[in-house]
């Protein structure tokens, strides 16, 4: 019976400095990589009409010595006003991501049957934003190195997005079977 006992003592003891090892493990590796928060990619802005308010006012033109001594005359024609000068509206700014010079980036959709994908296209890899699949249906990420493939499945249907850049952009190809 004593030996039963210490058996069973020995085994616990080694399956919980087992569980805690492995908690620790995992926990330090999940902490850093699990929830982290996601980033927002720029969007181009809409072109601005017309040009901006540098047009509708004139530039000031610099005052030499003589000219500022005499107020009565004007430096130039364009200098000269009758009542407020015209100015743009200037639109309040506003937070959004600044983009990195060279790190250009253009989010595309590709629909297809079973579900739609949303890519991030980079000059040198592409990565994924979101795959949502239509109701009814199930999808699977694979990811390499340099590609990734999508699939969206229902039934005996199999539909996929591959992707893939080794050395030059990415390409994107559409599997509809």
């Amino acid at each position: 019976m004593r030996n039963g006992l210490v058996q069973l003592g020995a085994w616990a003891a080694a399956t919980g400095a087992a569980v805690a090892l492995s908690w620790l493990g995992v926990h330090a590796v999940l902490t850093g990589a699990a929830f982290e928060q996601p980033t927002a990619l720029p969007l181009p802005s809409p072109k601005a009409g017309g040009t901006p308010s540098s047009a509708t006012t004139a530039p000031e033109q610099p005052r030499s010595a003589a000219q500022s001594a005499s107020p009565a005359q004007p430096a130039s024609p364009a200098a000269t006003t009758h009542g407020p000068t015209p100015v743009a509206p200037v639109p309040p700014p506003t937070r959004r991501p600044t983009p990195t010079a060279g790190a250009t980036s253009t989010v595309k959709s590709y629909p297809i049957p079973g579900g739609r994908v949303a890519l991030d296209l980079k000059p040198d890899h592409a990565s994924l934003v979101s795959a949502t699949p239509d109701p009814g249906w199930q999808m699977q990420v694979w990811n390499g190195v340099q590609w990734m493939r999508i699939d969206f499945t229902k039934d005996d249907q199999a539909n996929s997005v591959f992707v893939y850049w080794n050395g030059h952009p990415p390409v994107v190809e559409t599997a509809v079977r």
